[in-house]
C-alpha cells in the first residue's frame, strides 16, 4: 500500500491542503480553509493515487469557483 508514488502524492496533496489552510485562516476565508482541512483528509484516507489526485483537483476546483463566483 505505501508505495514511493502513494507517499511522494500523499505528500504532495497535504502540502498543498496545508498551504490552503494557512492562506483561509490568514485571509479569513472559510471556503480555502476548509477546502484545505478536507484535502489534508483526502491524502490521509484515499486508497489510491489516482482516487487522491482525482479528488483533491477536484477540491481545487471547488475553491476556485467557490472563492471567486460566491465570497
Amino acid at each position: 500500500m505505501f508505495s514511493v508514488s502513494f507517499l511522494f502524492a500523499s505528500l504532495l496533496w497535504g502540502s498543498v491542503g496545508l498551504g490552503y489552510f494557512i492562506y483561509g485562516k490568514k485571509q479569513g476565508s472559510w471556503a480555502p480553509l476548509a477546502g484545505g482541512v478536507s484535502m489534508m483528509a483526502v491524502s490521509y484516507f484515499a486508497g489510491s493515487v489516482m482516487v487522491m489526485s482525482l479528488l483533491c483537483a477536484a477540491l481545487m476546483g471547488a475553491v476556485y469557483f467557490v472563492v471567486r463566483h460566491l465570497d
